[in-house]
């Protein structure tokens, strides 16, 4: 006995630890696709800034510490003409290429990764992760402004969906993977692979709610990209800065102004990206030629605050550095929400994530200036504002609080400022929830399309049989020794259509339908006389309890495809209280559910 015993208990030993096993494959597979995207892209957009925008137009964009030229400076001088010019070639052969090949691969592309989580289980087109990588080089290498976090994010993703689609894996399996995808790319190419993971599980609800599901399988693929990525590229984080730390309460007041600046500057944001969008789409112009107009506007603006071309990612690092004026910090901010407006806003492939650090760090460097100006030894330096205003322009604007404390803290290897960066964050989310740069994310789980039907089973466990059952209405029970003729006559002035059966003593013991004698009561011979109700009636009742739970009695009436089930007492079987009809559970049912989505897509903010 107990060798079986043990033999039994080694074979359910080895179906999980084969699902695990199976599960570490997927997303180390995820990883290395995921990082391999990154190390391309990432040296796609290097050789563009290079090629396009120093070689040809002599323009030599600065770069964070952290992540210096794969190429070296040309010696050529500035060419305006050209510098003006190379944005729109960018984006005129950015929109030929997707209007061409891949539609879903234009604008930024953490949306459309949102989107397929959501609406689609997960399946991205195979073509969508080659269209992207090549668009979004022609927008952002030739000087468009936005992030490399959107295309790496609908790679990644779409990576990750063709991996599950090669495996034949369930829906389910296929969104997980998909999210996976999507945060290793964040993760490797921001070299912040926790970021990865908890901005993958967040991004896609606009309330503060997870994607508990994917955040373990994130987190591995997060960390194999990450890996990959710096093996090629370099370790350490994207920017350099000292190691702050926050040691006098009273600097909570200009960090509570921080708030204010970041929440303004975000709705600024939200509202002219997504205006300049809807203009764009409005007009009535080929769609691979409004990329190219958004780049006029871009390399216009660029001619004049060159600055905002690119990731601008070495301007911040120059803010760290501590070289940057008050002026030319709002001048950037400000300019940077047009730059990417226009380039991304217009149909041109990027992504909103980067320029939304980089507007937040130049928000945070003009109020930290202005109040190091003012008070000196509260504010003793800048660079701490500029650091937490990165995160809270990323957690206001995008409605992803955790991941914007966690991804500065990153991306500058500075966590000893993370009380600022959670009240700023915690303030600036709690200001923007009515703005927000991803239109694709959905309130909750309630309302995702992805998670139709895995709410029905929680539901219904939690009503009870008690919750609907009317004990109040009455049911007619009819006596086992009751004659089939006695029945018929009684028949006749009711329109109950399930009898419950007792005996002398009242006790339930059995239960018949309508259906279950249909065919006698037009039978040519007289069974009255000889047949009494016992004689009929099944002794295998299906019953309830008012304790018992919806979820468990909806699959009673499954059993034998009835529509109505006693209800008897909970300590005692035999005891009628009453019947309980599918009709009467369905119906609560679906208020219940419909209650909970009414409540779910309100757009007030969540009371913290």
């Amino acid at each position: 006995m107990h060798g079986i015993e043990i033999n039994e208990f080694s074979v359910l030993l080895k179906h999980p630890a084969k699902r695990a096993g199976k599960w570490l494959l997927y997303c180390i597979l995820t990883g290395v696709f995921a990082g391999i995207g990154s190390v391309t892209f990432h040296y796609l957009c290097h050789f563009g800034h290079f090629f396009f925008l120093d070689y040809l137009a002599g323009y030599h964009p600065s770069h964070p510490a952290g992540d210096p030229p794969l190429f070296s400076h040309s010696s050529h001088e500035l060419r305006p003409v050209i510098l003006w010019m190379i944005p729109a070639v960018g984006g005129l052969l950015s929109g030929l290429l997707v209007y061409l090949f891949c539609p879903e691969a234009q604008g930024h592309g953490t949306d459309s990764a949102i989107k397929a989580y959501h609406f689609k289980n997960g399946l991205i087109s195979p073509r969508v992760p080659l269209v992207k990588t090549i668009a979004s080089f022609l927008t952002l290498g030739t000087g468009g402004s936005g992030g490399s976090e959107g295309p790496i994010c609908q790679i990644g993703a779409g990576l990750g969906s063709l991996l599950a689609q090669r495996l034949g894996l369930t829906r389910r399996e296929m969104r997980i993977l998909m999210a996976a995808g999507m945060g290793a790319g964040i993760g490797s190419i921001f070299r912040a692979p926790l970021t990865g993971a908890l901005f993958a599980a967040e991004i896609l609800y606009s309330e503060p709610e997870f994607e508990a599901d994917v955040i373990i399988p994130t987190a591995i693929a997060s960390t194999i990209a990450y890996s990959l990525f710096c093996s090629v590229y370099g370790w350490g984080s994207l920017f350099r800065a000292e190691d702050f730390k926050f040691d006098n309460i009273l600097a909570l007041g200009p960090y509570t102004v921080l708030a204010g600046a970041v929440t303004i500057a975000a709705f600024l944001f939200v509202k002219i990206f997504w205006g300049t969008h809807d203009f764009f789409q409005a007009l009535a112009i080929p769609m691979w030629v409004k990329p190219a107009i958004g780049g006029i506007l871009t390399g216009t603006l660029g001619l004049f605050l060159p600055q905002v071309l690119g990731f601008s990612y070495g301007f911040i690092q120059q803010g760290l550095n501590g070289n940057v004026s008050l002026v030319l910090f709002l001048l950037v901010a400000f300019g940077k929400i047009l730059a990417t407006s226009f380039s991304i806003g217009s149909g041109g492939s990027g992504g909103v994530f980067g320029p939304s650090v980089v507007i937040g760090g130049c928000i945070g460097g003009a109020v930290g200036l202005f109040f190091h100006q003012v008070a000196p030894d509260i504010v003793t330096s800048a660079t701490p504002f500029i650091i937490v205003g990165m995160a809270g322009f990323f957690a206001g604007s995008s409605n992803v609080p955790i991941t914007a404390v966690i991804v500065v803290s990153e991306i500058t290897s500075s966590y000893h400022l993370l009380l600022p960066s959670m009240l700023v964050c915690s303030m600036s989310y709690f200001l923007c929830r009515r703005w927000n740069l991803y239109r694709a994310q959905v309130p909750n789980k309630v309302a995702s399309p992805a998670h139709k039907g895995d709410f029905i089973t929680d539901v219904l466990e939690d009503i009870k049989v008690r919750d609907i059952f009317n004990p109040a209405r009455t049911f007619a029970v009819i006596p086992e020794d009751m004659s089939f003729s006695q029945f018929c006559k009684f028949f006749r002035f009711t329109d109950q259509h399930y009898f419950p059966v007792v005996d002398r003593e009242g006790r339930l013991s059995g239960i018949f339908s309508i259906n279950d004698i249909r065919h006698c009561l037009f039978d040519d011979v007289d069974l009255g006389p000889l047949v009494i109700v016992k004689d009929i009636a099944r002794k295998d009742v299906i019953t309830t309890t008012p304790s018992e739970d919806i979820n468990s009695l909806l699959q009673k009436f499954t059993v034998r495809n009835i529509d109505r089930i006693p209800v008897v007492k909970d300590d005692d079987p035999t005891q009628f209280l009453g019947m309980i009809s599918r009709r009467e559970v369905i119906a609560f049912y679906n208020k219940s559910l419909n209650d909970m989505k009414v409540t779910a897509s309100k757009n007030e903010p969540v009371p913290f």
